[in-house]
C-alpha cells in the first residue's frame, strides 16, 4: 500500500507538470502537483510509524503561514528572486536528509551505492543553496550584477571540482563522517565560485539550471533514504529544469557552456553610444495618434513593464484600441523578463487573452505588416545588432524584428542600455518614436489621449 500511494503521488506529479503548460490550466496544475507533495509526506510520515505528529503539525501550520505571506506580500517583479531563494532551500533540505541518513545509519555501514548517492546529494544540495543565493542577490542588486571574477577563475573552479571528486572518493571508502561535512563545504565555495562570474543578464538561466540541480539533489536523497516519491519528483524537477535551460539558451543562440563560462553581460553598463539628440521625442499625444489611426498593433512587453506593474494599464489601452477596431496582439520573446514566462505571468494576471499572445517564430512575420509596434520596457530582446552587427555580443541571438514595422514606439525611462550593457540602434531609426516616461504613467496617459483621439 506505501508503494501504491507513492505511485499516486507521482502521478499527481506528472499530471500537475502537464497542467502547467496552460495558463487555464495552470492554477490546478500546481494545486494537484502540490497535493501529489503532502500526500508523499503523509504516507512516509505513516511508514516510518514513530513521528512526533504534534511536530509535524506545528511545521505544516508555519510553513503554510510562511507560504501565505509570501504569495500575498512578494510582488510580481520579485517572483524570480522568490524562485531562486526556493531552488536554494530544495538543495540544504536534500543535502540534510543526506546527512541526517548518513549520520543516523553510521557511514561505516553504507554501501558504495548508497555512499556515492549520498556524496552527490550533499554536493549538489550545498552547490543549489549558495548559487541560487547568489543568484538572488544579483538580481535584487545586493550584488553587482556584472560578471565577478578574475583571469583564473575557471582554472580555481576546476580545482575545487577535482578536490571535491577526491573527496568524494574518500567519503564513500572511508566510513566515516568527516569527508561528508568536508564535501558540504566544498559544495557551498563551487556554488559561489560558479555564480559569481555570471553576468546579470544570464541570472534566468542560472536560476532554471540550478532548479534542475536542486531537482537532481533530491532525487539523490531519495535513493539515499529509499523513498520513491522523492526519486520520482527530484528526477521530474531535474528534467524540466534542464529542458527549460536548452531552451533558453537556445533561444540566446548560445550554449549552456557559454553561459555558465562566458562572462557575459551585467547590470553595471556605460552610457548609450548613439547621439541622444538624433533620437525622436516623442509625447503621449503624438503616439496616442498613431495607434488612434493604426489597424494592427503588436505590443513587445519587457522587463520595464514588470518594474513599474504596467500591464493593467497596458491592458487598458489595448481594450481601448480594439473597441476603435484596432486588432492587438503581444509578441512574447523566450528570455523577456528575469525568468521563463515572466511576460505570460503578468499578462495573465491583467486578464490578457492567452490567444493574443505570440512568440517570438509567429512574431516575426508579422511585423513587416504591421502599422505600430509598441515596446514596453524591452531592449535587448529588439537589439538589431543582434542580426546586423557581427562584433556584438549578442550576435545571432533571435530577437523580435520589430525595426520592420511602418512605426515603432518605444516606452523608456532613458536611453540606458539593457542587462547584456551594449546600446541598441533601434532607438534611433527614423521610424522610432521614443516615448520617454515610467511605463505606467506613459500607458495609463495614452488611454485617455486615446479616447480624444
Amino acid at each position: 500500500m506505501i508503494e501504491l500511494s507513492y505511485l499516486a503521488a507521482a502521478v499527481l506529479f506528472i499530471v500537475g507538470l502537464k497542467r502547467l503548460g496552460h495558463p487555464k490550466t495552470a492554477r490546478s496544475g500546481n494545486g494537484l502537483a502540490a497535493l501529489g507533495m503532502l500526500w508523499a509526506v503523509v504516507v512516509t510520515l505513516i511508514d516510518l510509524g514513530t513521528v512526533s505528529w504534534g511536530i509535524v503539525i506545528v511545521g505544516v501550520v508555519i510553513g503554510a503561514v510562511v507560504g501565505a505571506v509570501l504569495a500575498r506580500r512578494v510582488q510580481m517583479t520579485s517572483m524570480p528572486e522568490l524562485v531562486a531563494a526556493f531552488n536554494g532551500f530544495g538543495g540544504s533540505a536534500s543535502a540534510f536528509v543526506a546527512l541526517a541518513e548518513t549520520l543516523r545509519a553510521d557511514p561505516s555501514t553504507l554501501s558504495v551505492e548508497t555512499g556515492i548517492t549520498t556524496v552527490f546529494s550533499v554536493v549538489v544540495g550545498s552547490l543549489t543553496l549558495s548559487g541560487s543565493f547568489i543568484a538572488y542577490g544579483k538580481l535584487q542588486g545586493l550584488i553587482a550584477g556584472r560578471p565577478i571574477g578574475f583571469a583564473g577563475t575557471n582554472a580555481i573552479n576546476l580545482l575545487v571540482a577535482l578536490t571535491t571528486l577526491g573527496v568524494g572518493v574518500w567519503a564513500t571508502l572511508a566510513g566515516t563522517m568527516l569527508p561528508y561535512w568536508i564535501l558540504a563545504g566544498l559544495g557551498l565555495a563551487l556554488g559561489v565560485l560558479a555564480v559569481l562570474p555570471i553576468g546579470g543578464a544570464d541570472m534566468p538561466v542560472v536560476i532554471s539550471l540550478l532548479n534542475s540541480a536542486s531537482g537532481l539533489a533530491a532525487s539523490s536523497a531519495g535513493f539515499v533514504i529509499g523513498n520513491s516519491a522523492l526519486i520520482i519528483g527530484g528526477a521530474l524537477v531535474g528534467a524540466a529544469g534542464l529542458i527549460l535551460s536548452v531552451l533558453m539558451s537556445d533561444a540566446m543562440n548560445r550554449s549552456l557552456a557559454n553561459v555558465l563560462f562566458s562572462k557575459f553581460g551585467g547590470g553595471d553598463a556605460s552610457g548609450p553610444s548613439g547621439d541622444a539628440a538624433s533620437v525622436k521625442r516623442a509625447t503621449v499625444e503624438d503616439v496616442a495618434i498613431a495607434l488612434g489611426y493604426a489597424d494592427n498593433v503588436v505590443v513587445v512587453p519587457g522587463y520595464g513593464m514588470a518594474v513599474a506593474q504596467a500591464q493593467h494599464a497596458l491592458r487598458d489601452v489595448a481594450q481601448s484600441l480594439e473597441a476603435r477596431g484596432v486588432s492587438v496582439t503581444y509578441a512574447i520573446h523566450p528570455v523577456a523578463g528575469r525568468m521563463p514566462g515572466h511576460m505570460n505571468v503578468l499578462l495573465a494576471e491583467a486578464d490578457v487573452p492567452y490567444e493574443q499572445l505570440l512568440d517570438l517564430e509567429e512574431s516575426n512575420p508579422r511585423f513587416s505588416q504591421t502599422d505600430v509596434v509598441i515596446v514596453v520596457g524591452a531592449n535587448d530582446v529588439v537589439n538589431p545588432s543582434a542580426r546586423n552587427d557581427a562584433g556584438s555580443p549578442i550576435y545571432g541571438m533571435p530577437i523580435l524584428d520589430v525595426d520592420n514595422a511602418r512605426t515603432v514606439v518605444v516606452i523608456k525611462r532613458s536611453l540606458s542600455p539593457g542587462f547584456a550593457g551594449i546600446d541598441n540602434p533601434l532607438f534611433y531609426q527614423d521610424n522610432t518614436m521614443m516615448l520617454f516616461a515610467d511605463a505606467k504613467v506613459a500607458l495609463e496617459g495614452l488611454v485617455r489621449a486615446v479616447a480624444n483621439v
